[in-house]
């Protein structure tokens, strides 16, 4: 596939998600300047190969190329957001670990609505319903969307199994 076709497609299957508001971008897919060469590079690149392999629901493989990514550039919050929720997605044995990739991520960048999104789905799956409110308030100002969606996960009356995917770097 080409790389105009895997942008195109990752466009259409984020807007498809409604992980963007209208008229607002979000902030996780927006592309960072990539220089040639060195571990930015790598990172960035194993990171946008992660992306499709969840495109494709390959969680392992994905956890791998953000592994990979996070080897090159520990700072990217796009890859701990990504990686915590590929290890969510294969067994809730990996809770505590997809906990801290979550933690790292708003370190990084704490207005990163998709990572208190995933992360109160996470607690609401732990059983732990005030930190997952705790995040849902937050999310209140970054993203009303995202905080609609994580206020039914909370009440019982919605759906992780597409969500959570931050789109590729240009």
């Amino acid at each position: 596939m080409g790389w105009a076709r895997v942008v195109v497609a990752v466009v259409l299957v984020t807007l498809g998600l409604g992980l963007a508001a209208p008229g607002a971008g979000a902030v996780e897919n927006d592309p960072l300047p990539v220089p040639k060469g060195g571990a930015r590079e790598r990172a960035v690149t194993a990171y946008n190969a992660g992306v499709k392999l969840m495109l494709d629901k390959q969680y392992a493989m994905a956890q791998r190329k953000f592994e990979e990514a996070l080897a090159a550039d520990e700072t990217l919050a796009e890859v701990h957001n990504n990686l915590a929720f590929s290890l969510r997605m294969q067994s809730s044995g990996n809770r505590e670990r997809a906990l801290k990739h979550y933690n790292r991520a708003l370190e990084l960048k704490p207005t990163l609505a998709q990572a208190y999104m995933y992360r109160g789905v996470l607690f609401t799956q732990m059983g732990d319903l005030t930190r997952a409110r705790a995040d849902h308030a937050k999310l209140l100002a970054l993203d009303p969307n995202l905080a609609a969606k994580l206020g039914k996960v909370i009440a019982g009356a919605g759906r992780d199994d597409a969500d959570g995917l931050g789109g590729q770097y240009d």
